[in-house]
């Protein structure tokens, strides 16, 4: 039997808005499969700097020819699905038909804040991703859409053009809840938990499996990936380091923070990564973007190599 299919990307994490070109460039040369990034309109207290990120997976796009590239992710709550899909379609067009579409709804700390300061109720936020995401699919693929719903109402809307991809890019669901898991199963296309456990990955693939067949939904080309942070280096004790002072404040009475550091994240050296990809993909998971704790670029650009030099290859 043949081993399964697995896609490695990367995010675009901590890397000037003027690099992003040459940092798309070298994913796409390093042999990564996507690029992702996501977006927050306001995030921490104070704020810190934030880049929407349908316009940064366009500039990435533009400079590169190959690689996909993937919101991870979209607030889809926060737009009207009208400008939404339109926003998309644009970005697919950008791409060629390279776009997938990552969204959620916003879980963390601070959430109320961004829904607040748009006036969108944010106890609202799971009703309106579960309406949206059907008409999404129709603008993207019919003409004179008129929709008259409980959280969203217009008349008569055609988008041209329609999206490179038909029926349109594929639509993965993020977050961590049960009602996440519910939309992926019921109307997604693919299921993109974060800061999951290798244990916690596994009962949601399966959980996100049994909903699916519940509804009657056929899973052969569905997508169970995961938003993966990684810390990478030659030195297993400063990798470890540097995964505790990103992942730390997780920590509980029960456990420490090197304990969910190493439960949450790829840490140590590319063997040690190795294994740990090697338990994500026993969990089910087929597509691992990975998000690389660094200080700054430099430490991005390191890591993002060590990978794809000793790590990728060996699951090619």
């Amino acid at each position: 039997m043949a081993a399964p299919a697995i896609s490695f990307g990367c995010a675009i994490g901590q890397i000037a808005p003027g690099h992003i070109a040459e940092f798309a460039q070298r994913a796409e040369a390093l042999g990564y499969d996507r690029l992702v990034t996501g977006e927050h309109v306001q995030d921490g207290n104070p704020p810190i700097p934030r880049l929407l990120a349908l316009p940064v997976l366009a500039a990435a796009a533009a400079a590169t020819k190959r690689i996909r590239v993937m919101s991870g992710i979209v607030i889809a709550p926060l737009y009207h699905p009208v400008m939404l899909a339109k926003l998309v379609a644009t970005v697919d067009h950008i791409a060629g038909g390279r776009f997938d579409f990552g969204i959620g709804i916003s879980g963390q700390r601070g959430t109320r804040i961004e829904y607040d300061i748009l006036n969108v109720p944010v106890e609202t936020r799971g009703r309106r991703a579960d309406e949206m995401l059907p008409l999404l699919r129709r603008l993207w693929t019919e003409e004179h859409v008129t929709h008259r719903g409980t959280c969203y109402q217009f008349e008569d809307a055609t988008l041209l053009p329609q999206p490179v991809q038909r029926p349109g890019p594929p639509i993965w669901i993020a977050g961590r809840s049960d009602a996440a898991m519910k939309r992926a199963a019921t109307l997604g296309d693919g299921w993109y938990p974060t800061l999951f456990t290798v244990r916690r990955l596994k009962e949601s693939n399966e959980t996100v499996r049994s909903l699916a067949e519940a509804s009657g939904r056929d899973l052969s080309k569905f997508h169970f990936g995961v938003s993966q942070t990684a810390s990478i280096s030659e030195d297993p004790k400063q990798a470890l380091a540097v995964a505790v002072q990103n992942l730390g404040k997780y920590a509980t009475a029960q456990r420490s923070a090197e304990d969910v550091a190493k439960a949450l994240s790829l840490t140590g050296t590319t063997q040690n990564c190795i294994k740990g990809v090697q338990d994500r993909i026993d969990a089910g998971v087929r597509h691992l973007m990975l998000s690389f704790l660094s200080k700054d670029e430099q430490d991005t650009y390191r890591q993002m190599e060590l990978v794809a030099k000793e790590v990728i290859p060996y699951f090619r």
